[in-house]
């Protein structure tokens, strides 16, 4: 991209001219190519949820009359505002995509209503009706991405301790730990999950002493979600202990220890919307996938895992991959004893109670609140 943060939000800041509002797609129209945006709150080689973005984004410089620009470590702020004027009035961008959870409400919803002829895409599943039409949202169903990961977890564990590194217990949150501990308890009933919440997404410092803490008291396989678990899986590897990934496959951080991981795969889900947006289709406002639709995938195994545990997770996968497999089936009962889905009961992945998800299963030890 020809300009850096400063000079972007300091050209919009002292040139009212450019804030044109609705009128710029029609200049912006003249344009040869198709011009899309990407903002990440952190940095594209996080090994975490920026680099996915942006392995995403990359996939789209493949494709012929697509011009990508991008900026990372973005806050969420008005400075995410201050970004999009840019991309819209400097580069002629039409499609937008402004990646973090916070970038949504109110900056990207503003910018929606202020260029109602552009498109406004976000990640996190947060459209509803009330919201502007030209805005949308979109989410993959990593929980089974992550139930799998669990199965081998639950495979190879020795201590039959496992950790959890987890950044907020927000229901996209605790749907991944669940899900986890309920593909590890598929290979191993007794297995027990120890989970730490962090407070933020990213927080490399309490993340490492998380990491640590857990392997003290045992855990010998440790995951997270966490924006970049850079730290997690460099410091459990550190200390003996195999881990499992999340976001990106972060097997060359640490290839003896990698079991699997949980990514996502936008390299796959990015030119499908573009694609739809340049032939004049409506990318739908809500959308959601998962190994189905191939908005998510699992890391190749590493070459320490068992062909038990590579068995029992190909078939798991290959269920869910079809659609005859549901995770979160009752019986379910929290770490509290309490029936959360009860017995004849299946939650498929579109079910809204588990966006609700306000619980910790049986076999977590940690809480809440």
């Amino acid at each position: 991209m020809n300009f850096d943060k400063i000079s972007r939000r300091g050209v919009l800041k002292g040139t009212a001219a450019l804030t044109i509002g609705s009128a710029l797609p029609l200049s912006s129209a003249l344009a040869k190519d198709t011009t899309v945006g990407f903002i990440y709150v952190g940095s594209r080689d996080d090994y975490g949820y920026n680099q996915a973005h942006a392995a995403g984004a990359a996939a789209l410089k493949k494709m012929s009359g697509i011009k990508v620009v991008e900026e990372e470590k973005v806050p969420e702020t008005d400075a995410v505002e201050k970004t999009m004027e840019s991309m819209i009035n400097l580069d002629g961008a039409t499609l937008l995509f402004p990646t973090s959870f916070g970038y949504y409400n109110p900056h990207m919803l503003k910018m929606a209503v202020k260029y109602p002829k552009l498109r406004f895409e976000h990640c996190g599943g947060l459209w509803t009706e009330k919201d502007p039409k030209n805005a949308g949202s979109y989410f993959g169903y990593i929980d089974e991405a992550q139930h799998v990961s669990g199965v081998v977890a639950g495979h190879m564990t020795k201590s039959g301790k496992l950790g959890f590194v987890a950044a907020k217990p927000i229901p996209q949150v605790l749907r991944n730990i669940n899900a986890f501990t309920m593909g590890a308890k598929l290979a191993n009933p007794k297995v027990t999950l120890q989970v730490i919440f962090t407070g933020d997404w990213s927080m490399p410092v309490k993340e490492a002493e998380a990491t640590n803490s857990l392997i003290d008291q045992g855990v010998d396989v440790v995951t997270c979600h966490v924006d970049g678990p850079k730290t997690v899986v460099e410091n459990a590897a550190r200390r003996g202990a195999m881990v499992g990934g999340y976001h990106v496959n972060q097997a060359v951080l640490a290839p003896q220890a990698y079991l699997t991981g949980a990514e996502w795969n936008w390299e796959v889900l990015y030119p499908r919307f573009v694609k739809m947006f340049t032939s004049g289709e409506t990318i739908p406002n809500f959308y959601r996938g998962g190994l189905k639709e191939e908005l998510v995938k699992v890391s190749p195994y590493g070459p320490m895992v068992s062909e038990a545990a590579r068995k029992q997770a190909d078939e798991v996968k290959a269920g869910l991959t079809a659609g005859t497999y549901v995770i979160f089936k009752g019986p379910v009962t929290d770490n509290k004893g309490k029936t959360v889905i009860a017995s004849g009961v299946a939650r498929g992945q579109t079910d809204p109670e588990l966006e609700k998800m306000d619980y910790l299963v049986d076999g977590v030890i940690g809480a809440t609140s």
